[in-house]
């Protein structure tokens, strides 16, 4: 009886040993100390540059960037904590076409949105001339 409540005890003890010291990690990861909340909108102009706004609280930075999707970076924008509202149009007219991600991250949540960029190829003409 002694040893089963002996054993008891251990086990019981090195449980609670475990559980403390996997709540005293103190801080996880590589996490910022403060993040900023924000929207963000994507469009696209009739001239073909795209549009990007956001709007993020400050205590936080936030980075917007457009990558291709071999990973190459084409442009990149770091907000820092105090700003507030950003704007940007963005001529895309000298790129390939291709897909394209623009990746808006503050640290922890990160948003990306797909962009296609294609050119329509032209058609022969139909129309058909002949002379008698």
């Amino acid at each position: 009886m002694k040893t089963l409540v002996k054993t008891f005890v251990v086990a019981l003890s090195l449980g609670v040993l475990s559980s403390v010291a996997s709540f005293a990690e103190g801080k996880p990861g590589s996490r910022p100390a403060t993040v900023a909340a924000y929207k963000a909108g994507i469009y696209t102009s009739v001239d073909g540059k795209l549009n990007i706004g956001l709007d993020k609280e400050k205590g936080g930075p936030v980075d917007v960037m457009l990558k291709g999707t071999d990973g190459k970076i084409y442009y990149s924008q770091h907000l820092g904590k105090n700003e507030k509202i950003y704007r940007s149009r963005l001529n895309m007219s000298e790129l390939p076409d291709g897909v394209y991600v623009v990746e808006i991250t503050n640290g922890v949540e990160t948003t990306k949105h797909q962009v296609t960029l294609s050119t329509k190829q032209p058609e022969a003409p139909t129309r058909l001339v002949a002379i008698n």
